[in-house]
């Protein structure tokens, strides 16, 4: 068990040049998050020289043999500055890995032609890499399902790095920056570990293409090269979330796991998974492995049946877990919000207590508790989990929101962002129960009558001044959504409507816009984000915005018929009137739509609201942002901007 990382970067003094030693293996560097220097920069000038030289037709060792790099100590800040035009910069690799988007469905026999299947294909790959022994040392939990799996995924790994052990932690998709997929110990893993093991593997499967053998496409170049990161850093336990389904999803080339799990399963990717809950059930099954312990959340009868069935083919012992009560976590928070996340923590609780049984860790590290008991290390892990874009809340620093030096916070409102990744039915249902209970905590605020304990004047003075502005201010809940038009607002939008509309937390308004992030190009973190955006087609967005009216208002008002009027006045923002207006000043006739307005672009619908935000100093915009991890990415990167 390593608690503590290991530095595998080592240097020796010969002949006045210094030697840089990459293990056989691995490739590893120091396990720092801020370890970016001259010895990452001449690492990745290597494997240049080294393709040079394989061009030249010379004998070399590959990346995955032994290999010794010299170079003059003296050069290295003159190397550094080079670096700046080397061919294997982090955006050279998004490049690369933009390549690899083929923009075919994803399902593992989309292609009939191909001589390999996509598992048999991964299973190629991982022997090119030489990492198929490896894997089974890996000790990984395999988690599958329609809703929940990321949660469950960063509740296993926070939970078993709270218990002492090493971890890596592979989850999809990334929000803001691809290496996001990747984690050892809690932490993303840093750009100079990225660079070495992504142009390592690289270059070694590339170096092996064939017609029938071509480069894997892009979630399965991402999951080889998170399998490859996790034996090179030689993890205690791999957390593998599954990308799409499970029987053939590219993660199922792991064929022999510790514990498998099923979260919650829900109709989502019906177009590649089926029509049908036992279709979809069937395919989340897949992962399930022989002889390997297999645990779920209640499910619906016609999932379970399914689930119950393969299990007893490949007989695998299947549990079906209860989601954690209040009462166990024993006034512990759970880090990730909303009621849900009680059956995706009791499911991550099981899968780790399974994976440390069956490893003979539980009495060695927790002699003293039950094993029906949650160890203090399990609560810890439970209550500081993160996974961002699911229930987050983000307050708009630009405002001066959380300005600690003291500004003037009453020149400007709140701007209050609610990002939540939803884009299926179950998962909508989560995200407008979550959104309804968090904004009434903040507007329900209560408010203190009686002196406490130490406090004085002064402080009361304070409290009863922010009493006063409390109840002075405007509250006004957006939502600010898109979705893949394989989505069917339809469905999603009334009951993100109608959940919010029960509890007493209505939408004031609506905004759509069409998200930032494209499907044929990976961008990094550092990627500008201009304010000023090419105009693009906005008929989807206009779709969306007829649907919402259409149930807002209980019928079809004829958004259609006044389209053209529309797309030639969404290029201006809408008049600050139009967060007071309510549904009386709607006139389709004009284009004048009081509950809904689209926006050529992300960007300019969120300068709007920073705009109304400071004019309005009474102003809170409580803005939900879903039905797209790639919108809520795209907020999160305009956010940190």
């Amino acid at each position: 068990m390593h608690v503590h990382s290991n530095t595998y970067m080592r240097r020796g003094i010969l002949g006045g040049r210094e030697l840089l030693h990459v293990d056989r293996r691995t490739w590893e560097i120091q396990h720092s998050t801020h370890f970016l220097n001259a010895y990452n920069l001449t690492a990745l000038k290597a494997f240049h020289s080294l393709e040079k030289r394989h061009q030249k037709g010379l004998q070399y060792a590959n990346m995955s043999s032994q290999t010794v790099l010299t170079r003059n100590s003296s050069s290295v800040a003159s190397e550094s500055m080079q670096e700046l035009h080397s061919p294997f910069t982090y955006e050279a690799a998004m490049e690369a890995l933009s390549s690899l988007i083929t923009g075919k469905r994803r399902d593992g026999n989309a292609n009939t032609d191909a001589k390999y299947k996509k598992l048999e294909r991964m299973s190629m790959y991982v022997q090119i890499l030489g990492i198929e022994k490896q894997i089974a040392d890996l000790n990984i939990i395999h988690v599958a399902g329609t809703k929940g799996k990321g949660s469950t995924c960063t509740f296993c790994e926070a939970i078993l790095r709270e218990s002492g052990f090493k971890t890596g932690l592979f989850t999809s998709p990334h929000l803001i920056d691809v290496k996001e997929r990747f984690r050892l110990n809690g932490l993303e893993i840093s750009e100079g570990q990225f660079l070495l093991y992504f142009w390592g593997c690289w270059h070694q499967l590339k170096d092996k293409v064939t017609e029938d053998l071509p480069m894997p496409p892009l979630f399965q170049f991402l999951t080889l090269l998170g399998l490859k990161i996790f034996v090179s850093e030689k993890v205690d336990v791999a957390i593998i979330e599954v990308g799409l389904g499970g029987k053939n999803d590219s993660t199922n080339v792991i064929q022999d796991p510790t514990v498998c799990g099923i979260t919650s399963l829900g109709f989502d990717h019906m177009e590649i998974l089926g029509d049908t809950l036992e279709k979809i059930a069937s395919h989340k099954a897949g992962i399930f492995k022989p002889q390997v312990p297999a645990f779920t959340v209640p499910q619906l009868p016609e999932a379970m049946d399914v689930l119950n069935q393969r299990a007893h083919e490949v007989e695998a012992p299947l549990q079906i877990v209860a989601p954690l009560t209040y009462e166990r976590l024993k006034g512990v928070k759970l880090s990730l919000s909303g009621d849900h996340q009680l059956a995706n923590a009791g499911l991550a609780v099981s899968l780790c207590k399974s994976w440390l049984n069956t490893r003979g860790n539980w009495e060695k590290l927790f002699p003293n508790v039950s094993y029906n008991s949650l160890p203090e290390a399990f609560l810890r892990g439970l209550s500081s989990a993160y996974l961002p874009g699911r229930a987050q809340i983000v307050h708009d620093s630009c405002l001066g929101i959380n300005d600690q030096m003291g500004s003037d916070k009453s020149c400007c409102g709140e701007l209050i962002f609610y990002l939540d990744g939803a884009h299926s039915p179950e998962s909508m249902d989560a995200c407008a129960k979550w959104f309804s209970n968090v904004v009434k905590e903040k507007i329900h605020r209560p408010v203190s009558s009686s002196f406490s304990k130490g406090e004085n004047m002064e402080d009361i003075s304070i409290q009863h001044s922010k009493e006063q502005e409390e109840s002075k201010t405007i509250s006004k809940r957006i939502l600010l959504f898109n979705c893949m038009d394989m989505r069917d607002p339809e469905v999603i939008l009334p009951r993100l409507v109608d959940i919010c509309a029960s509890s007493g937390s209505d939408f004031s308004k609506a905004i759509f816009v069409p998200s930032i992030s494209t499907y044929s190009k990976v961008t990094s973190g550092a990627s500008d984000i201009p304010l000023s955006i090419p105009s693009k087609d906005l008929t989807w967005q206009f779709n969306l915005q007829r649907v919402w009216e259409r149930i807002i208002h209980g019928k079809e008002i004829g958004v259609n018929k006044s389209v053209k009027l529309k797309m030639e006045a969404v290029e201006n923002s809408p008049p600050p009137e139009f967060l007071y207006d309510d549904i009386s000043h709607c006139n389709p006739a004009n284009g004048n739509f009081s509950c809904s307005a689209v926006f050529p672009s992300l960007p300019l619908a969120v300068s709007w609201l920073r705009k109304s935000a400071r004019e309005n100093p009474s102003l809170r915009l409580q803005v939900l942002v879903t039905g797209s991890l790639h919108l809520v990415g795209d907020v999160l990167k305009l956010l940190r901007r």
